[in-house]
């Protein structure tokens, strides 16, 4: 299968006053397209830094990352941005939803940025709630919605762009055990139509759930592996 990324001895240093901190140390991997990965590690582990290079968020000081074609560390701020609202999907704990909007509107959010037409993105967006399970709920507002279903929106959002990856950082550290089962299961419905979902978590019960974890220690890899009966 095809690579959608490739790390090639990723560095990432960071000046902390006179002390330099060295957040990535020589990281190396590949993820394919259509795989259903966690990232996990500890606080400090690096794993928020690889996380925020993957989402263009940032760039490495060494190395190489290539992102769906695309080598990170070679794009300038205005193209990382672009590339960001044209390849990635985001998923945050905090599920980031606008509070004044509707799930629907919600959803469109990224399409009007885009330059979507209204009808378009407007059926665009009842398709992505109605596959997340909110066919419902798409009139309500974010406080009108519990945790899960924030999160279900917030999932919606991620596709509306249909991002080659789906990047969750703790997508379900604000929600209850059950809720966040919930979740799982459709981040892996997800990847089983085709999706490619990297999820990063301090959490090792949380990464058995996928379908492969890469696990980092004071900004190296230390274990990379497939999860059981998953990994099929």
């Amino acid at each position: 299968m095809a690579a959608l990324i490739t790390a090639e001895n990723v560095v990432k240093l960071y000046q902390m006053g006179d002390e330099t901190v060295r957040a990535l140390d020589g990281v190396s991997f590949i993820i394919p397209k259509g795989a259903y990965c966690a990232i996990v590690g500890p606080s400090g582990s690096g794993k928020s830094t690889l996380m925020n290079i993957l989402g263009a968020l940032d760039t490495p000081t060494d190395g190489s990352i290539v992102v769906d074609g695309a080598n990170i560390g070679e794009m300038h701020d205005e193209s990382l941005a672009e590339f960001r609202n044209r390849t990635i999907g985001f998923v945050f704990q905090s599920f980031n939803l606008l509070a004044r909007q509707t799930a629907l509107e919600n959803v469109e959010l990224p399409m009007i940025y885009a330059g979507v037409d209204p009808k378009t993105r407007k059926s665009r967006a009842a398709e992505l709630l109605s596959r997340v399970g909110l066919e419902s709920r798409m009139g309500h507002r974010p406080t009108q919605l519990s945790g899960g279903q924030q999160q279900r929106v917030a999932i919606a959002r991620a596709l509306a762009g249909n991002p080659a990856l789906l990047l969750a950082d703790e997508p379900t550290g604000a929600l209850d055990t059950h809720t966040g089962q919930e979740i799982l299961q459709l981040f892996a419905d997800l990847n089983k139509d085709g999706a490619t979902v990297v999820i990063v978590t301090h959490d090792p019960d949380i990464a058995a759930a996928t379908r492969r974890t890469i696990e980092m220690r004071n900004g190296q890899i230390v274990g990379d592996h497939l999860n059981g009966s998953r990994a099929a």
